[in-house]
C-alpha cells in the first residue's frame, strides 16, 4: 500500500528544503531596498533555493518556490495594507487579505520558476536554463493582467552604478539574467565541489566570460560617459516637493494653502538660481485647472514673472464628443512663461483598484476605492512636450515600473525624462525607495536624466548613468534646481535590447517543450515495457 505521508526520511528532506527556500526569501528581503538594503546579497541569494530544489520532484520543487515567494512578498509588500487600510478606508481585515492574495499571485512566479527548473531540459542546462527562465517569467509578470512588475531582481542594484550600467544594452532584464547566472554558477560549483561531481567547463567558461564582458562593459561607461554628459546641451531645472498630507490633499479648503506652499517653494528657487523649468508633482493641483480661478495663479505669480516653465499633475475633464459622460484623465500640464498650456501628457498605465476598475461589471464593489469621480481613462500620446531645448518624456507615477513607456517616449525624441508622482499613499515604508530604484534603471536604459518629483518624496536627479544627486528625505518640504543634461540618440535598448526578454521567453518555452517531450516518451516506453 502507497505512503499517504512522506516517510519521515523524505519528511526531514523536505524541511531542510523549506528552511533553504527561507533563507533564500530573507537574502531576498535583506538586498531590497527600503529594508536592510544591501544589494550585494543578491547576487548570491537564489543559491539556497537551487539547493532545496536539487533531487525534488517538480510539484513539490514548485512548493517551495511558492514557499520562498510568499515569505518574501508579503513583508516587501506590506505597504499595501498601508494603502488599503489608512488612505483606502478599506478595513484592515481586508486589506490584509488583498495583501496576501497579492502576494499569493507574485509567488506564483517563482513557483513557476523553481517547477520548470527542478528538472531542466538535457539540452538546456541549469547554467542556461534558469537565467532564460527568471526573466521570462519577470516579462509575463509585467504583462499579464496589465502588469505588476514590481522590484524585478535588478532593481536591487540601484544604487550601485558600477553594477548597471548593461542596462543600456538589453534593459534591465539584462542585468537580471546576469544576477541569476552568477546565483546558478555558484550553485553549480559549490555542487560539483560537495557532490563530486564533473564540471561542465565549457559551460563554466562561457558564463565567465560573459560576466566579465559585463563588467568590464559597465566599466567602461562609467569612464566614457562623463566626457558626453560634459559636452551636452543644458537645461535649468528645479523639482519642488511640498509634502502635503494625503488626508488634506482633495479637501476644498486646503487647495489655497496647497497651491500656497509650492508657489512659496518655487519662488524661493530664484534666491539663487534661474531655473527654466520646474517640475512639481502628480496632482500638485487639486483640482480641474480649466475651472478653477487658483490655476490663473500660477501665471501671475511665478511662470510670467519668473520668466519660466512650470510641468505639473493635475486630474483632466473634458466632454466626450460620441458620449454623455465626461472623460477623466491623470494628466500632466506644461505651462510657458506667456501664460499659455504649452503642452499636456495623459497618464497612459493606469493602476488597477487606484484609478479604474478592472472587469467593472464582476468587480463594481471596489468602486470607493477609486479617487476620481468618474474612471480614469488612460491617455494614447507618446508625443514629448517641448520646453526650450528640451523635449520631455513624463511617466506619472506608476507608469515608471514599466520600462517599455520610457523606451517609447526616447524612440520618439524625448531627452529628458520626467517623472511626477504622489507616494504619500506608501507612508513611511520601504515602498518609496522601491519606487524610486525603478526609476534608476528608466534612465540608465534610455541614457536620458530623469528628474523626479514627488509629493511627500523621494524627489531627487537622476543622471544618465543612474547616479542619484540631491535626493529628499521622505515628509519633508524640499526644492533643488540643477542643470541637467540633454542627451540626444538611441540606445541598444531602445532599438532592439527591449526583445531580449523575448528571447528569453522562447527560449523557455523551447525547453520547456522539449522537457515535456521527452517525459511523455519516457512514460510511453515504460507502458510499452509492461506489456
Amino acid at each position: 500500500m502507497p505512503h499517504l505521508f512522506p516517510q519521515p526520511e523524505k519528511a526531514k528532506h523536505f524541511g531542510t528544503a523549506c528552511l533553504l527556500a527561507l533563507l533564500s526569501s530573507a537574502l531576498l528581503f535583506a538586498a531590497s531596498p527600503g529594508c536592510l538594503a544591501l544589494p550585494q546579497l543578491a547576487w548570491l541569494a537564489l543559491v539556497p533555493l537551487f539547493w532545496s530544489l536539487n533531487n525534488q520532484p517538480p510539484r513539490r520543487a514548485a512548493l517551495l518556490g511558492l514557499i520562498c515567494g510568499l515569505a518574501y512578498y508579503l513583508p516587501l509588500l506590506s505597504w499595501i495594507i498601508i494603502v488599503l487600510a489608512t488612505y483606502g478606508q478599506v478595513p484592515a481585515p481586508i486589506a490584509a487579505l488583498a495583501l496576501i492574495l497579492l502576494a499569493l499571485y507574485m509567488s506564483c512566479y517563482p513557483a513557476a520558476f523553481a517547477f520548470l527548473c527542478a528538472k531542466p531540459s538535457p539540452n538546456l542546462p541549469l547554467l542556461v536554463f534558469a537565467p532564460a527562465c527568471w526573466v521570462a517569467l519577470d516579462l509575463l509578470k509585467g504583462l499579464l493582467f496589465t502588469g505588476f512588475p514590481w522590484l524585478d531582481l535588478a532593481y536591487t542594484q540601484y544604487s550601485l552604478p558600477l553594477l548597471i550600467q548593461v542596462a543600456d544594452l538589453a534593459g534591465h532584464h539584462g542585468l537580471t539574467f546576469l544576477m541569476v547566472l552568477t546565483n546558478a554558477l555558484i550553485f553549480t560549483l559549490a555542487a560539483a565541489l560537495i557532490q563530486r561531481k564533473t564540471l561542465p567547463r565549457a559551460l563554466i567558461g562561457a558564463a565567465t566570460a560573459l560576466l566579465l564582458l559585463a563588467a568590464g562593459y559597465s566599466l567602461w561607461r562609467m569612464h566614457t560617459l562623463p566626457t558626453t554628459l560634459a559636452q551636452a546641451e543644458q537645461l535649468e531645472v528645479a523639482a519642488v516637493q511640498g509634502n502635503i498630507p494625503q488626508d488634506q490633499k482633495w479637501q476644498p479648503a486646503f487647495q489655497r494653502e496647497t497651491i500656497d506652499t509650492y508657489l512659496r517653494l518655487s519662488n524661493e528657487l530664484f534666491l539663487d538660481k534661474n531655473p527654466q523649468l520646474i517640475v512639481w508633482p502628480e496632482t500638485a493641483l487639486p483640482f480641474y485647472p480649466y475651472e478653477h480661478p487658483l490655476f490663473l495663479k500660477l501665471h501671475s505669480e511665478l511662470t510670467r514673472p519668473r520668466q519660466t516653465s512650470l510641468l505639473t499633475g493635475a486630474p483632466h475633464r473634458r466632454k466626450n464628443p460620441d458620449t454623455a459622460p465626461l472623460i477623466y484623465s491623470n494628466s500632466a500640464f506644461l505651462l510657458s512663461p506667456d501664460g499659455q498650456i504649452a503642452g499636456r501628457y495623459d497618464k497612459q498605465h493606469l493602476v488597477p483598484f487606484g484609478e479604474y476598475i478592472p472587469f467593472r461589471q464582476i468587480l463594481g464593489f471596489a468602486s470607493p476605492l477609486v479617487e476620481t469621480l468618474g474612471a480614469f481613462t488612460p491617455g494614447q500620446s507618446n508625443t514629448p512636450l517641448s520646453c526650450q531645448n528640451s523635449k520631455i518624456g513624463v511617466l506619472i507615477c506608476f507608469e515608471s515600473i514599466f520600462p517599455e513607456l520610457a523606451r517609447q517616449q526616447a524612440e520618439a525624441g524625448a531627452n529628458l525624462l520626467v517623472t511626477i508622482t504622489n507616494d504619500a499613499w506608501f507612508g513611511r515604508s520601504g515602498a518609496p525607495w522601491q519606487h524610486l530604484a525603478m526609476g534608476v534603471f528608466r534612465s540608465v536604459e534610455t541614457r536620458k536624466t530623469l528628474v523626479r518629483a514627488a509629493n511627500t518624496g523621494v524627489s531627487a536627479f537622476i543622471d544618465p548613468l543612474g547616479q542619484i544627486q540631491g535626493a529628499s528625505l521622505l515628509f519633508t518640504e524640499y526644492a533643488r534646481s540643477q542643470p541637467v543634461a540633454l542627451l540626444e540618440g538611441l540606445t541598444c535598448y531602445v532599438r532592439w535590447g527591449y526583445l531580449f526578454p523575448w528571447a528569453c521567453l522562447i527560449l523557455t518555452l523551447a525547453g520547456s517543450a522539449r522537457r515535456a517531450t521527452k517525459k511523455k516518451n519516457l512514460t510511453q516506453r515504460r507502458k510499452d515495457a509492461k506489456f
